[in-house]
């Protein structure tokens, strides 16, 4: 018999059920449980449910990596668009106990209609994916016995590569609820890479259709693998949006006789655009690569003076994070767990400075602004669950960890409590 297979479904409110599909004794009377009553909610009826994942694919395989998450990313819109645009959709990630097979990342779309135009779109969604590789499409049904609620999965095929069809159902139960979560083991492959190999094989796997990708790589093969550290401390200010960071960084350099500098550096700025339209995996590779870049100008300006830096690894690290593992705060990687390690090959700062601000301020200091918010603010200001959850990745970041200053005070007062963490942590300035 199979090993069954697994989903994490992120609940509303950010709590996340376990449940498994093609669990042994399904057909007749077995001892598996029932799901998860609040993913039964979700799955059975009324209405009807459909799991739409894109393939997994081994960890070294990492041009089939790229292309599921491309996949995944050009699915998205045609989602949110006629009778698809009507589904509640909610994140669901496959996988296998023990972490075999890769992850499957996708979605769970419930038609509270049960109406059969969702059916159609999305058989016509599988249609115009022609490459490898193609998503998988399962529908959940259920009925009602002297036990209760019982659910099943049928998923889709293609039979003789003309016409979809329903293949027989699998029994949908209840799964444990894995000691990590099962987004976290591919954590150093597809967010947060541990070293600056590991982030450059994935822009390498981009080249044959993004050509910034090559013109990237360019830059970071320019940048010297050794970095001579200068005798001048180098101070990284990180924060969410609208906690102060370019006043304190500006004010804070201009106290020092400093220099300013920035991650990712302005020398990428021509590129940003178009890795910004692709998938997370890539994108964070080239936001990582710019760490690497930043950290060449880093050292060559602390040979002179002290280096202010506006943002660097942590800030990568910390919203990659929040942003693959789904649910809550506590279903984040524990304290002392690795993925918040600085990497071995990375300039390490000598002060990392984390500003902080109330939830309530923070909005209105971005209200005031009045400015454009980016992909990541409109996350942060629309899901308290987001935000707490990078809060807490910057709170468990170690070697070097963030000495939190709280930037409710007048800009001078911050800017004091910032210099009295410096001239404590920094020895080395005259």
């Amino acid at each position: 018999m199979a090993q069954p297979r697994c989903f994490a479904l992120e609940l509303p409110g950010g709590g996340l059920a376990h449940f498994a599909v093609g669990a042994a004794g399904s057909g007749g009377a077995d001892p598996d449980p029932d799901p998860d009553p609040r993913a039964a909610a979700l799955l059975g009826p009324p209405g009807r449910s459909y799991a739409l994942l894109v393939p997994g694919a081994p960890g070294a395989d990492l041009a089939a990596r790229v292309r599921a998450a491309r996949l995944l990313r050009r699915l998205l819109p045609a989602l949110r668009r006629g009778p698809l645009g009507r589904c509640e959709r909610l994140r669901l990630l496959g996988y296998r106990p023990g972490g075999g097979g890769g992850l499957q990342r996708g979605l769970l779309l419930r038609d509270p209609g049960a109406g059969p135009a969702t059916r159609r779109a999305l058989l016509a969604l599988l249609d115009s994916c022609l490459e490898a590789p193609r998503p998988s499409l399962g529908e959940f049904g259920g009925e009602f016995g002297g036990a209760g609620l019982r659910l099943w999965q049928r998923p889709w095929e293609l039979r003789g590569g003309r016409e979809w069809r329903q293949a027989e159902p699998e029994r949908v139960v209840a799964a444990p609820e894995p000691a990590l979560h099962p987004a976290v083991p591919d954590l150093p492959r597809a967010a947060v890479f541990p070293h600056r190999e590991a982030a450059r094989a994935v822009l390498e796997a981009c080249t044959p259709f993004l050509p910034a990708a090559g013109a990237v790589l360019e830059l970071v093969d320019r940048c010297p693998r050794q970095l001579p550290r200068g005798p001048f401390p180098v101070i990284v200010v990180e924060g969410l949006d609208a906690t102060g960071k370019t006043t304190v960084t500006r004010a804070l350099a201009d106290a020092l006789g400093a220099a300013l500098l920035r991650s990712p550096p302005a020398g990428l700025s021509p590129w940003r655009q178009a890795f910004d339209e692709e998938p997370d995996m890539v994108r964070r590779a080239f936001y990582s690569l710019g760490n690497y870049i930043a950290a060449s100008e880093i050292a060559a300006a602390s040979a002179r003076a002290p280096v202010v830096v506006d943002r660097f690894w942590h800030s990568t690290a910390a919203y990659a994070i929040a942003t693959e593992v789904s649910g809550a705060v506590q279903h984040l990687p524990p304290a002392r767990h690795p993925i918040y390690q600085w990497p071995k090959d990375l300039l390490r700062p000598d002060l990392v400075v984390l500003l902080t601000v109330s939830p309530e301020e923070r909005r209105e200091r971005i209200r005031g602004r009045g400015l454009e918010r980016t992909a990541e603010e409109e996350e942060l200001e629309a899901s308290s669950t987001f935000r707490q959850k990078v809060e807490a990745c910057y709170e468990r970041m170690e070697d070097p960890g963030c000495h939190a200053v709280d930037a409710s005070p007048s800009r001078e007062q911050v800017l004091q409590a910032v210099l009295g963490l410096v001239r404590d942590r920094c020895p080395q300035l005259p």
